[in-house]
């Protein structure tokens, strides 16, 4: 019990720093979450999204282990499929025990229900939802999964929208302008974003690196934001100054 009280003051300390002052009812469901489950707000277990609590892929996955899951099976329904649509629908199977029957979750994804920065890789999309749904079925879990969820309002640009990446010479847009519209859409630190830039590029500063560089770096960041913000965040977390310590 004293291991879960710690780990709630944990959570709860850290939710404030990534999404503000909890309310009552927001503490109350993220007690539960930390004293029936063990998810960890720093290990990405959560994420908080216009005052809902959601789990992760992969705190999900990091609950089966804990609990001793035997076994996930996936399976792809080609009859439900559409490969030229880019539509895909898989079967996944998570077995608890040795013994046990499975407990069966379906995922489906298509360009329309995915965010625009995961475009192209609907299959592994359908995928992590049908093994979201089998786990949340087998242990008992309400919540819904952040990849389960579909396009947010905020990741989605509308035609000539003012915040839309302006193209350089080439028509290609500008990668400075592509990451500080990720930052902006995400909410994330600039500065930590910088210093994680420069030590992902191996340079000094930004301006330092290749645009080869560059252009990985701004993937990869885009990629970790839509998949799980919070873990994000907390990799840049780690890129913070550390402050003086007070007597």
């Amino acid at each position: 019990m004293k291991r879960n009280i710690v780990s709630f003051r944990s959570n709860v300390r850290l939710a404030r720093q990534l999404w503000g002052e909890p309310s009552p009812i927001t503490l109350c469901g993220l007690r539960e979450l930390t004293t029936r489950y063990s998810l960890s707000v720093a290990a990405g277990d959560l994420q908080f999204l216009e005052g809902r609590w959601y789990v992760t892929h992969s705190g999900l996955l990091q609950l089966a282990f804990r609990r001793g899951c035997r076994g996930i099976k996936t399976v792809i329904q080609n009859q439900l499929s559409d490969r030229a649509a880019g539509r895909w629908v898989f079967k996944a199977i998570v077995y608890k025990t040795a013994a046990s029957k499975g407990f069966v979750g379906y995922g489906d994804a298509d360009p329309s229900n995915v965010s625009s920065i995961v475009r192209g890789a609907e299959m592994r999309v359908a995928e992590t939802r049908a093994v979201n749904r089998a786990l949340r079925k087998a242990y008992g879990i309400g919540l819904c999964s952040v990849e389960e969820l579909g396009p947010q309002p905020s990741s989605v640009e509308p035609p000539n929208n003012k915040h839309a990446v302006p193209p350089n010479g080439n028509g290609q847009p500008r990668l400075r302008d592509e990451l500080c519209l990720l930052i902006r859409r995400y909410e994330l630190d600039p500065n930590l974003v910088k210093r994680y830039a420069a030590d992902f590029c191996g340079t000094e500063t930004l301006r330092e690196a290749s645009r080869d560089l560059v252009e990985a770096f701004v993937s990869t960041i885009s990629e970790e934001a839509a998949n799980n913000r919070a873990a994000l965040v907390c990799k840049l977390n780690s890129y913070n100054q550390p402050e003086e310590v007070r007597p």
